[in-house]
């Protein structure tokens, strides 16, 4: 029976392949073997309830094998993997598509395809089970306890990420993490040996993980004893699978020629005599639905049942922590936020707003039970320290600060599997130039709709000493450019309480945070309520017919200016624009109400890149922004030499 289900993992990969004219065979064929022991033996999961929260989660780090877990899936019972979906691979519209996308199909359980990101991303899910379990379980109550299993693949174990996870996994000694590591020698451009020779075990054991190899990866038994060995080892597992990709293609087997591409119809017909298999395309014996149906729906079901009993026996052993467990398995909040929550500042209040981040960061920490976070080891440059706990790791679970060291995409990929994982609100932060290390994971946030928030701190060329390594410039465009994604760069404390506030009531788009180091000064006009739109009015002369636009500390450049100006008789609004996305999604009376048509005078400030901001100021108005890189020297020198001054932007309102 066993051998007849792996045939129809491989054969369900190999047809939809082919139909689709698109996609890669080779890791479905190699790799069936061990992704079927996954789901007949260890995993606990039941398609009644995909969404189950103690779920068993697995991770396809090579998402290009996609449909691997798409036949998994089906021949399991989820539903929306149906036949027709199988036969639809890759088609528009599809629940099939060519990678596995997190919250379009149920049974997935984080969007993969960049590869390396997946296996980095199961250390933020296993991260994630042990916080929970250690806050909510108690003696014979393990609400929590699951594991999370990935199968990756050579070029996961080659993107230096994974080499950041893991090195950080095995700090935290992550003892539910299990990864197979399908082995085959081949890369899409031809064997392993040209590009990657390391001893990968090695490298994992100096990261402080248990290893092992399995040297037939078609030996079921081998497998699962390898799995059950992990499973006690104390420690995240790496298992070493030796496979032949392709497996059973006469002609194209252990090489690169069935990576990525169909095997075409005389090669698939070969491989089905040669596998003897003689059953036609999309062909399943019921045989196999019968084993997938006892051994992973039924068995998953009965784990799942016996869970429901024991969380309803747990509601009567410990109610008050049974409200919270609740909320976080039906996906509510554990609290409400509210504005009340946050300090309050007078006009007058100078602070930088990396550090009135921290305040809102520690209010919402005393609200919110499991709201944690951390920073790629600029913790109090960054200002990402909730105050009252200490560091987590092994010892101290509880612990709500993370040392992620100086990893930044591997931050990242970890925020989001604490995201995917359910039950946390998590934050990360690092200089906002090398929000450029994080960029890919942040995409994959904003990808999958999972509500991550991002600290940059140090956001402009007022980083002044440290110079243009370190002063971005192109970054407020770049993420401003990402689909789903709120960028955040609030003026003064009063915005910064906002953003918080917005960026942690947010259901499914991440948001990003960018912070000064200097001290900025709370106008008069900055309004809490009002960031919410993303631009609105904070000083205005009456009958005023030039509009300035801008965002962070150069609010307060273009206020100064404004009031300059009406000593002059220049009457000039001043419009703060903390989010340019929550502003492009407001109504048009709104936006006429804030940039009036009939005002063609336009100046637009901001210490970055210039092309965000033409659409507001349009071909009539001007921008003073920085199209070159930084240079180093003291703050107010280096903000001088680039023209943001109070008497230059004077000069420029009054020249439009």
């Amino acid at each position: 029976m066993s051998n007849l289900s792996v045939n129809a993992i491989r054969f369900l990969g190999i047809d939809a392949i082919e139909k689709s004219k698109s996609g890669h065979p080779g890791v479905v064929m190699g790799a069936a073997p061990m992704a079927y022991d996954l789901f007949s033996k260890q995993m606990r999961i039941t398609p009644e309830h995909p969404n189950w929260i103690n779920r068993d989660r697995f991770i396809l780090s090579a998402g290009h094998g996609s449909m691997l877990l798409y036949a998994l899936l089906h021949l399991s019972g989820f539903s929306d993997v149906s036949m027709d979906q199988i036969k639809n691979f890759r088609q528009w519209g599809s629940k099939t598509p060519g990678h596995p996308e997190f919250g379009h199909t149920a049974g997935v359980d984080t969007t993969t395809g960049p590869l390396g990101q997946g296996i980095s991303t199961a250390t933020g899910f296993a991260q994630a089970e042990r916080f929970l379990a250690a806050k909510y379980n108690r003696p014979d109550f393990n609400i929590f306890d699951h594991y999370t299993y990935v199968i990756c693949g050579d070029g996961d174990l080659m993107e230096g990420v994974s080499a950041e996870a893991a090195s950080y996994a095995g700090l935290q000694k992550l003892d539910k993490l299990i990864v197979l590591y399908d082995s085959n020698d081949i890369n899409l451009d031809g064997e392993t040996k040209d590009s990657f020779t390391e001893d990968v075990r090695a490298r994992y054991q100096a990261y402080g993980w248990h290893t092992d190899l399995v040297t037939e990866g078609t030996d079921l038994a081998a497998i699962d004893a390898a799995i059950e060995k992990a499973k006690k080892a104390g420690k995240p597992s790496l298992i070493e699978v030796k496979t032949v990709i392709g497996y059973g293609s006469p002609n194209k087997q252990g090489t690169n020629g069935v990576h990525g591409a169909p095997l075409g119809a005389e090669e698939a017909e070969a491989t089905r005599k040669n596998l003897a298999w003689d059953y036609a395309p999309f062909e399943i014996p019921q045989e196999v639905y019968d084993d997938f149906k006892v051994n992973v729906a039924e068995r998953g079901k009965a784990a799942y049942e016996a869970w429901a009993k024991l969380v309803e026996d747990y509601k009567v052993a410990h109610p008050d922590l049974a409200q919270e467990v609740a909320a976080i398995i039906e996906g509510r909040e554990l609290a409400e936020l509210k504005e009340a929550d946050f300090p309050a500042h007078e006009a007058g209040f100078s602070q930088a707003t990396r550090n009135s981040s921290q305040d809102a960061l520690n209010a919402a920490a005393k609200v919110l039970p499991t709201f944690l976070g951390g920073s790629a080891d600029l913790a109090h440059s960054n200002m990402t320290y909730i105050k009252e706990d200490g560091l987590q790791d092994d010892a101290h679970r509880l612990n709500r600060n993370i040392q992620f060291g100086v990893r930044e995409f591997a931050m990242g990929t970890i925020l989001n599997g604490m995201a995917a994982h359910g039950g946390l609100r998590v934050y990360g932060g690092t200089f906002f130039v090398f929000s450029d290390y994080v960029k890919a994971a942040v995409r994959l946030s904003a990808l999958q709709g999972l509500p991550v928030t991002y600290v940059f701190t140090h956001d402009s060329i007022a980083v002044g000493e440290d110079g243009p390594t370190h002063e971005p410039i192109e970054h407020l465009a770049g993420l401003r450019a990402m689909p789903n994604l709120n960028v955040f760069r609030p003026a003064d404390a009063r915005e910064t309480q906002a953003a918080w506030y917005l960026a942690l009531t947010s259901q499914s788009t991440p948001s990003a945070l960018v912070l000064t180091r200097q001290n900025l000064t709370v106008e008069e006009g900055t309004d809490f309520k009002k960031v919410a739109k993303g631009a609105y009015v904070v000083y205005e002369a009456a009958g005023f017919d030039r509009i300035l636009l801008a965002s962070g500390s150069e609010v307060n450049l273009a206020v100064a200016a404004a009031k300059e100006l009406e000593t002059q008789g220049i009457k000039v609004r001043v419009v703060s624009v903390p989010s340019t996305e929550l502003f492009d999604a407001q109504d048009a009376a709104y936006k006429e109400e804030i940039l009036p048509n009939a005002i063609r005078r336009r100046l637009a400030v901001e210490m970055g890149a210039t092309q965000s901001w033409y659409k507001y100021v349009g071909l009539d108005g001007k921008v003073l922004g920085i199209d070159r890189f930084g240079a180093s020297a003291p703050a107010p020198k280096v903000m001088a030499e680039y023209g943001f001054t109070v008497e230059n932007l004077v000069e420029l309102a009054k020249g439009l």
